[in-house]
């Protein structure tokens, strides 16, 4: 199973950037479909952007235009852009990975603070 860190949360102010790392160990990412999910206080986890072993990429809509997710499979790390960020964007931020169609490896989070 692949273990995963996150890294890059912080606090930022409305309209800001951040980009998130998700780095990998223990097994090579290559042929793991990825995602970064969300959650914020009192909040469900919330998908926010995968990015597939087979690259069709899915931003949620909540963050189309303003998130990117991208993958470096030799680096074995996985990235989230942030950008023009909102403060309905607080959460923590975690790293998934699923070898076969369930995201089953998880990262312990990064939080980030978008304060106006």
């Amino acid at each position: 199973q692949v273990q995963l860190v996150e890294s890059g949360g912080g606090l930022v102010q409305t309209g800001g950037s951040l980009r998130l790392s998700c780095s990998a160990s223990g097994s090579t990412i290559s042929d793991y479909d990825m995602a970064w999910y969300r959650q914020a206080p009192g909040q469900q986890r919330e998908l926010v952007a995968t990015f597939p072993s087979s690259g069709f990429t899915y931003t949620a809509d909540s963050v189309k235009g303003r998130f990117a997710i991208s993958r470096d499979n030799a680096k074995n790390a996985v990235y989230l852009q942030m950008n023009s960020l909102r403060t309905e964007d607080t959460a923590v931020y975690y790293c998934a990975a699923a070898r076969w169609g369930m995201y089953d490896s998880w990262g312990r989070g990064t939080q980030v603070t978008v304060f106006s």
